[in-house]
Order: C-alpha cells, then structure tokens, then sequence
C-alpha cells in the first residue's frame, strides 16, 4: 500500500428528481482525487441491503479503492430537490450505516498509510463514527507532513461548535464557504468584521497550513501565513452544483501533492469544479484538458 489519499465519512444515495447518484463528500473527494493520478480510499459503512450492494458495486465499477464496512443499519440516503438556481436542498435520513463506521484494524492499516485525508462535520453527527475518524487521525503518522483537510460542510443541524471547534484543532487545511464562515463566526463570538478578516483569525487561531474559502460565483480564496490567492469563478451553464465543492478540494489537494505551487493548485481547483458544475451529479468523468 503507498501513500494514500482518503476521504472519509458517508457513502449514500442522492434521491435525484431525475433518479438516485451516489454521493457523499468523501466518496466524491476520493473519486476526483483517483482521477488525478494519486491512490485514493474512501472509508465509510453501507448497510447489508440491496443499496449498499450497489454503492461498493458502483465503486468497483469505478475502480475505487475503498474500505466500506457493513453494520446493522440501514444505507443512507439523500433526498435532493435542485431549486431555480441549480442549488441543492439536502433531507438527510438519520441513524444510518455511516453514522456508525467501526474502528478496525484494516483501518488502523489504511491511517498509518496515509499522506492526506479529507473529513467534514456530517459523519460526526454521531459519536460512533465521530470517534472512528479521531482514531484514524490519532493513527495517521506524522512524520510524512501529512495533509489533514477539514472540508466543514455544514448540513442541516448536524454539527455544533465542540465538533467544529476539536476538528479546526485536528486539521491543518480548513476549507469553508462563505455561509459557513458566517455560521461559524457566530457561533465564535467573532465581531462583524469582513470575511477575509475573519479567515486570517482562523488560519492564525488554529494554527493552519492553509485556509480556503469558496464564496461561490464571487470567486475563491487561498489563505497561507503572509500569503493570499484569489481566483474568480468562471461563468459556466450550471446543471447542478452537487460535489462542486468536493472536486474542488480535491483537485486542490492533488495539486498540492503533485507538488505544484498553491496559485497553480487554486486554478485547477476553480476549473475542475466548473466543469462539474455544468454535469448532472457530482462524480462526472474529467476530461483530460482538466486532468493534464
């Protein structure tokens, strides 16, 4: 096993208006990440139901690596209504697979291998799997300089400012957007000051490698000790905007452990997620004018 690149949290079903596409932040990360060339893992856990049979089936289909374990409850799944804009609007069903990844010793094997890992607040709204991803963590060897993004996605009501608060200590790449820096920031304390500000108290407060903020069609930031980058966002025809932001991260993070400067990593980022903006769903193929 090399070093691998790992996306960890929920597996489950996007409920469509025009059918059911597989989804989850980390399963999307892990995707995209394997298109760029690097080994990739998505952990997560189905249920022993028909659904899960058809996500480690899709997976296998397309070719990526996975640790999925299977547990007594159900595969989760997503109803997602797309409204007049292409913005999707999450029903998140409760008490699933993913909430309740096990620790096990195959995943121990996977952190001690690991180089970079992307993690966000959903998978922790239960302690089940919220302790699974802290032991991985705990696991992961630092000597390697290992990469450890917090993409905070926020959904619904599942997160609270200890889970946010212990994952801006664990991590040492925040990726938010500009409504989440909003909720965070109050939930905080922090004052009405304007976000780059706000970024820089963060990036300085949990002592982060890197701060990114996506402020949809108003562009995005790269934040680093001393250093900003800001890259526009391109005007496209969007289809829907489901696992932009993932591919973001993920073209971003490839980038970075491909070793090309952070200007360059910024401007695959901003191209790979306007391409998926303009496919249905969030794991299209990219094409190679991306890719190269």
């Amino acid at each position: 096993m090399k070093d691998l690149v790992v996306g960890m949290g929920e597996a489950l079903w996007d409920m469509l208006p025009e059918g059911k596409k597989i989804g989850g932040a980390p399963a999307n990360f892990a995707y995209h990440v394997k298109q760029f060339g690097l080994d990739s893992c998505v952990i997560s856990a189905v249920g022993n139901d028909d659904l899960g049979n058809e996500i480690v089936d899709n997976f296998d289909t397309k070719q990526l690596n996975h640790n999925i374990e299977r547990v007594a409850y159900p595969t989760g799944t997503v109803q997602v209504e797309i409204d007049q804009a292409g913005v999707p609007v999450y029903d998140i069903k409760e008490n699933v697979a993913w909430d309740n990844i096990p620790y096990t010793a195959k995943i121990e094997n996977i952190a001690q291998h690991t180089r970079a890992v992307c993690f966000g607040s959903l998978a922790q709204r239960n302690v089940v799997s919220r302790n699974t991803i802290n032991r991985f963590l705990d696991a992961m060897p630092d000597d390697n300089d290992p990469l450890v993004v917090f993409d905070v996605n926020l959904r619904q009501g599942f997160y609270n400012k200890d889970i946010l608060c212990n994952s801006m200590k664990r991590c040492n790449i925040l990726k938010i957007n500009d409504e989440e820096l909003v909720t965070v920031s109050r939930m905080f304390g922090y004052p009405g000051i304007d976000l780059q500000d706000k970024c820089w108290i963060l990036l300085g407060k949990y002592n982060l490698k890197m701060l990114i903020l996506t402020c949809g069609i108003n562009g995005s930031y790269v934040f680093t000790p001393g250093n900003v980058s800001f890259q526009p966002t391109p005007r496209v025809e969007v289809a829907d905007t489901v696992g932009a932001g993932d591919s973001f991260t993920a073209a971003f993070i490839s980038s970075i452990l491909l070793g090309k400067p952070i200007t360059e990593a910024h401007r695959k980022a901003v191209e790979t997620s306007a391409y998926v903006c303009t496919q249905a769903g969030a794991m299209p193929i990219l094409p190679e004018s991306i890719l190269k």
